[in-house]
């Protein structure tokens, strides 16, 4: 049996684990507790099995709690890579990785949402959330991903035309989903494109198919995250809830997981 307060949400955990994480005893300690009556939900004498939710109140030694949602359990950041940095964890060459500029971490580790070559800048998605991860990175999912180029010499309206309609690589067919010109001066001009894959170096490919060299790559979107314009070369900006959220929903995962924990209530507010 569970009991829930009415703006409980649909994530629930069993109450001896929320009570024992909060300090009130351990989980045997707590189980004794509840199968002697002593701990009441929402007014009503718990039993062992039940679960808990957001808003659920718990009584126990004349005392409440209030069960609120802590930080998610997982962690999703934006880093701004700068040019000369690789997306492996460790390199043979001993040249700097992403990973080196990540805070530390207990009993988690840091996924690149799809990676950079050493040579293209901008927009990294770092999460600790696996589920997440393969799920942007997944091509069924269709999440597209944005670059700032710079291209040497003149492009021809064709060479726009086949990038757009595809063109054969070596390891297949390949397209931008769109391409806006952005202005540039002499010989450099910037052009916005758009992919839905993320194969390797296949910006820089798709380009050189045409004969046009890229000389300059950045990454500034990845499907709804944008790179912050205040975000530096090498720093990195954490995700807030609402964002992480909109970003799991985007590629059709629920909200993030988060731990229930208990905020004691003051005398006088235990009863609703």
């Amino acid at each position: 049996m569970t009991r829930s307060g009415a703006g409980a949400d649909s994530g629930r955990e069993r109450l001896q684990k929320i009570m024992a994480a909060a300090g009130l005893g351990s989980r045997r300690a707590v189980e004794k507790r509840i199968k002697s009556g002593e701990v009441r939900v929402n007014g009503s004498v718990a039993t062992v099995g039940d679960t808990a939710a957001t808003g659920d109140l718990i009584e126990m030694d004349g005392q409440g709690w209030k069960v609120n949602r802590a930080k998610p359990k997982h962690r999703c950041l934006v880093y701004n890579k700068p040019d000369g940095e690789v997306t492996t964890r460790s390199d043979p060459q001993g040249r700097p990785t992403v990973f080196d500029r990540m805070p530390p971490l207990r009993g988690q580790r840091w996924i690149a949402v799809g990676r950079l070559d050493i040579n293209t800048t901008g927009l990294l998605i770092m999460t600790t959330d696996g589920e997440l991860a393969h799920a942007l990175m997944h091509p069924s999912n269709n999440v597209d991903r944005e670059y700032a180029c710079r291209v040497r010499g003149p492009v021809p309206p064709e060479a726009l035309k086949n990038l757009l309609e595809g063109v054969v690589l070596d390891d297949g067919e390949a397209q931008f989903s769109d391409i806006v010109e952005s202005g540039g001066s002499g010989e450099n001009q910037w052009f916005h494109v758009t992919i839905l894959e993320g194969r390797n170096r296949e910006v820089r490919r798709l380009w050189a198919s045409q004969g046009i060299t890229v000389s300059r790559l950045k990454r500034v979107r990845y499907g709804a995250v944008f790179l912050p314009k205040r975000l530096r070369m090498g720093q990195f900006s954490e995700l807030d809830v609402r964002d992480y959220t909109v970003l799991r929903e985007d590629v059709g995962l629920g909200s993030p997981e988060a731990e229930l924990v208990l905020r004691k209530l003051k005398s006088g507010k235990r009863r609703r």
